[in-house]
């Protein structure tokens, strides 16, 4: 049995506000720790559940969060920027069983901790055939195409809730509750250590593949905070207005469908200028 992870940090234990997940800064590197503890959890349980292989995906920013020296031994990280599939890179292969989505937040637009999806502004909403998505979403879309299910989810409560609508039988567990974007009632990462380690053991009963799931063509639209940001992503083929300051785009598959938004999400983040956005 193989486990991917994909790893995202907002969602991590004690993380509440920009500068815990922003690289460089004093919080950030505190908060690395911290991160690192509720993904090695997870590690340890999918190991305790019968896992042979456990591969985790960093999927935060820069994508080089997660403190290596810190995670069990026998996992393997795939640590960088420029992948295929982003935060699902390695699904594509044809030998996960299951995949956990560790540190996950809510999407634009909804309440959450730092709530937002791929870009930390500017977009301030995104759908999915009409269905307001978070990271969590197009990612569940996106491993369900190569006949793969989300066994865990890990995160606020407002994303366990999330994820009752994309993964019903994932095993969930909230590392916080949310309290504002900014602000959460945290637990300890002792107890949150142990929460997604049980968590992650019962769920590895759960990873078995199934038939590919082929539920295209999917239209995806994007909302920004600035009407220029529209125009922009219109360098995109394929992109279109569909409001002043909306975009959308068809895909047959959601392999393409991400792919295309990690094309419309590189070109938008070009043209924020300074304060102005």
């Amino acid at each position: 049995m193989k486990i991917l992870i994909s790893a995202d940090m907002e969602g991590a234990t004690g993380v509440t506000w920009p500068a815990d997940v922003l690289p460089g800064t004093p919080q950030w590197e505190r908060c690395r720790s911290l991160f690192t503890s509720d993904v090695n959890a997870a590690v340890l349980g999918f190991f305790d559940g019968g896992a042979d292989e456990v591969l985790i995906n960093e999927a935060h920013w820069t994508m080089r969060n997660l403190l290596l020296e810190r995670l069990d031994e026998r996992a393997e990280m795939l640590t960088g920027r420029h992948k295929s599939l982003s935060m699902v890179e390695g699904v594509q292969h044809g030998d996960v069983d299951g995949v956990a989505f560790v540190g996950y937040h809510t999407g634009a637009g909804a309440e959450g901790v730092l709530a937002h999806t791929y870009l930390a502004n500017s977009i301030t909403g995104v759908w999915l055939d009409g269905v307001r998505a978070s990271e969590g979403l197009l990612n569940a879309h996106v491993v369900a195409e190569f006949g793969v299910p989300v066994v865990l989810v890990t995160g606020d409560d407002l994303t366990c809730e999330d994820a009752l609508g994309y993964a019903p039988e994932a095993h969930k567990v909230a590392v916080k509750d949310h309290v504002s974007r900014y602000a959460a009632v945290c637990r300890t990462p002792a107890r949150t250590a142990a929460d997604i380690r049980a968590a992650a053991k019962a769920a590895a009963s759960l990873a078995v593949r199934h038939e590919p799931v082929a539920g295209g063509p999917f239209t995806v639209e994007l909302e920004f905070d600035a009407e220029h940001l529209a125009a922009a992503a219109t360098v995109v083929p394929g992109a279109g207005r569909s409001g002043e300051r909306k975009v959308a785009y068809t895909s047959e598959t959601m392999y393409e469908a991400i792919r295309t938004f990690k094309a419309v999400t590189t070109i938008v983040s070009a043209a924020v200028e300074e304060q102005y956005g």
